[in-house]
């Protein structure tokens, strides 16, 4: 049985391993740990646009859009 705890330790299990991704390949720190904590960047199309020599505005091109509240 999961409980609350465990899902949050899971959690922060995922976003250190996403941040390490993100470092590893050429993401500064501060801005690895911020995009790993969004579950909505997409971690591989990062990582590809960082190979293809597009870092500096890698996550620019993939940054979430944000969505208008109902009215």
């Amino acid at each position: 049985m999961q409980t609350k705890t465990t899902n949050v330790q899971a959690l922060d299990g995922v976003v250190r391993w996403r941040c390490d991704q993100l470092v590893a390949s050429g993401f500064a720190e501060p801005l690895a740990a911020r995009v790993a904590e969004n579950a909505h960047y997409d971690l591989h199309a990062l990582i590809e646009l960082v190979e293809r020599g597009c870092q500096p505005i890698a996550v620019r091109i993939l940054a979430p859009v944000e969505e208008k509240p109902a009215a």
